[in-house]
């Protein structure tokens, strides 16, 4: 049974989650920079015997892809050109960032802690995996 992994992706840099073997708990796991992104996929696939991920979908308000819609699509080609054993779905991401300030803010962390981008992006990433994993129940 295979693990779901879970991308906040970013221009410079991306939160990635990973779920437990029962898919039921999302756990934050690293945030990478985005050129590097490609690689640790492909890496935590092999080595975290992961058979999905899920990318977060950016939308505006207004149900429009935003502007960096462009770059994930490239990102998916790319993944699909490396393997054809990953499953590839997409989760609305909308208000995630703000989540998981809000989560971060509830759990008594610090300022500095949450000015930590990269740490925003893993919960994100985290927040994203979990809603999806909710999602199949």
């Amino acid at each position: 049974m295979g693990r779901i992994l879970s991308i906040d992706f970013g221009m410079k840099r991306s939160g990635l989650a990973l779920s437990d073997p029962l898919k039921m708990i999302a756990n934050g796991l690293d945030t990478v920079d985005s050129r590097e992104l490609l690689d640790k996929v492909l890496e935590l696939a092999s080595s975290q015997d992961v058979e999905t991920v899920v990318i977060g979908h950016p939308k505006r308000m207004s149900g429009e892809d935003s502007a960096i819609e462009n770059n994930i699509q490239i990102f998916i080609q790319e993944l699909r050109k490396k393997t054809d054993t990953l499953n590839v779905d997409r989760m609305d991401e909308r208000f995630t960032s703000k989540l998981a300030l809000d989560s971060m803010i509830r759990a008594g962390s610090t300022k500095k802690q949450r000015s930590d981008k990269g740490l925003i992006d893993k919960v994100s990433a985290t927040l994203i995996l979990q809603e999806y994993l909710n999602q199949d129940r």
